[in-house]
């Protein structure tokens, strides 16, 4: 892969990155809840779900699900009812006051839900086989490309969502009015459940 073409591809990584969606939401109110640390959790659960995302499209996969519209259909449902399922739980979960201090067993909970939010998000899966390949030469060994590839899309969504979890991390720390959380867990809850109807109604890229 030329520097040309990798800046084109990290041009499109961030586009993809900066562009709101399910795993701004769980960045956000992650941080805001239990503090940054906790967030990053959170958000290397969303970078385990892209690399097995380019391990399907590496493998053909991708393709697959591209061409199956119930494979399609069932993969974007699932996702769609998890999703759906998060911000129920955020909707109902007690005003108690911010909590930086997450135990490990609550963070391994946080690093699955990142997982989860990414990998059952087929248009990601599809957005990624359409995108990827593109940037790939044939005539170069594969591995290092897709090692390159890897590098940059998880670096760069890990910075952004950082970002994100950053701004929620500021945020939470003027909340300790039990209004005030109920309010905001109700807005993730919200967000989460908007985010399920809309991968529910949407179409094939």
């Amino acid at each position: 892969m030329t520097l040309t073409v990798w800046l084109g591809f990290l041009a499109a990584s961030i586009l993809i990155a900066v562009t709101p969606g399910p795993g701004a939401v769980i960045s956000m109110s992650t941080g805001m809840r239990h503090g940054y640390w906790s967030a990053l959790t959170a958000i290397l659960g969303l970078q385990a779900a892209i690399l097995l995302h380019l391990l399907i499209v590496a493998l053909g996969l991708g393709a697959l699900l591209a061409a199956s519209e119930a494979a399609f259909t069932l993969v974007k449902f699932l996702g769609a009812a998890y999703l759906v399922w998060l911000g129920i739980q955020k909707w109902r979960a007690p005003a108690v006051p911010v909590d930086a201090n997450v135990p490990l067993v609550r963070r391994k909970g946080l690093f699955l839900q990142g997982v989860l939010v990414n990998l059952t998000n087929p248009k990601a899966i599809i957005f990624v086989g359409a995108l990827v390949p593109q940037f790939v030469s044939p005539a170069l060994p594969q591995i290092p490309q897709y090692l390159l590839i890897a590098a940059t899309l998880c670096l760069t969504d890990m910075t952004v969502m950082s970002g994100y979890a950053l701004a929620g991390t500021r945020l939470g720390r003027w909340l300790h009015d039990p209004e005030a959380i109920r309010l905001q867990n109700r807005a993730f809850g919200g967000l989460f459940v908007s985010a399920g109807a809309l991968l529910a109604i949407s179409s094939k890229p």
